[in-house]
């Protein structure tokens, strides 16, 4: 006689299992940055969450979306400039998903066409730019960036927060070309600093000779000021300075000499 045992509970665990499916597919957790959007017999219900979810087991599909914000790379892009440069930029694209419903309804995979539209906006505004501006004006590009892309992805439910622009990388013929343009600039204005300090030098020796010419004994003074700058414990030259107005009688006494001899 065989045993009759195992096939007594052999429904009550095909019950149990049944069970534990049942629940498994009606019950979901989703955490506190998910949203669970649900779909009943392949229509749009609502987006539900966080928390617990009770589905309708076969019947109802969920599909978790994140609200995180994503930072997402936006890979190398060979751009050609409006001043016709070739130069490779990348950069980082900051965005959150605000609408989960229409994140999954729109679009059919909206990181990836996030991706694209970020990769074509890039291409698209640096070629419409000046190599000076990219460089000197980045916060204006990169807010241009924002607006174009965030226009884009608006419709799937993704707003885009910040676009910017990471490293340029410039050929070596611009990089020598560009280092000599900063050099003759730096050239130029060295020059007209020092233009400007010899004019300004002119003015003080003009102002000076005035001084000197309304008060005679301050060239004495100027003498003796001369002489105590060059003089040094190991100079063994000695200067005595000498007033012009001691030869003065001598030059007038020429000169009358030379209108009698006329």
């Amino acid at each position: 006689m065989y045993p009759i045992f195992p096939f007594t509970f052999l429904p009550l665990t095909i019950f149990i299992i049944f069970a534990i499916f049942i629940l498994s597919s009606a019950i979901r957790i989703l955490r506190e940055y998910e949203r669970g959007v649900i779909f009943r017999l392949g229509r749009l219900i609502a987006a539900k969450g966080p928390g617990l979810i009770l589905l309708i087991p076969i019947v109802d599909k969920i599909v978790k979306v994140s609200l995180r914000t994503v930072a997402m790379d936006v890979p190398s892009q060979d751009v050609i400039t409006r001043d016709n440069v070739s130069l490779k930029v990348n950069a980082v694209l900051y965005f959150r998903v605000i609408d989960p419903r229409r994140a999954i309804v729109e679009v059919e995979d909206y990181l990836y066409a996030t991706s694209q539209i970020a990769q074509t906006t890039l291409r698209s505004v640096l070629g419409q730019s000046e190599l000076d501006e990219l460089l000197a004006e980045r916060d204006k590009i990169n807010q241009n960036l924002q607006r174009i892309i965030d226009e884009h992805t608006e419709p799937w439910g993704i707003k885009v927060s910040v676009v910017e622009v990471k490293y340029v990388d410039l050929p070596t013929e611009m990089q020598r070309a560009m280092a000599k343009q900063a050099e003759a600039e730096r050239e130029k204005r060295a020059k007209v600093i020092h233009a400007e300090g010899e004019f300004m030098a002119a003015e003080k020796l003009a102002q000076a000779a005035r001084i000197i010419q309304s008060e005679p004994a301050t060239l004495q003074l100027r003498y003796l000021g001369t002489l105590s700058e060059i003089s040094t414990e190991k100079n063994s030259t000695i200067i005595f300075p000498l007033p012009i107005e001691l030869f003065k009688a001598f030059f007038s006494d020429r000169g009358t000499r030379g209108e009698k001899a006329e």
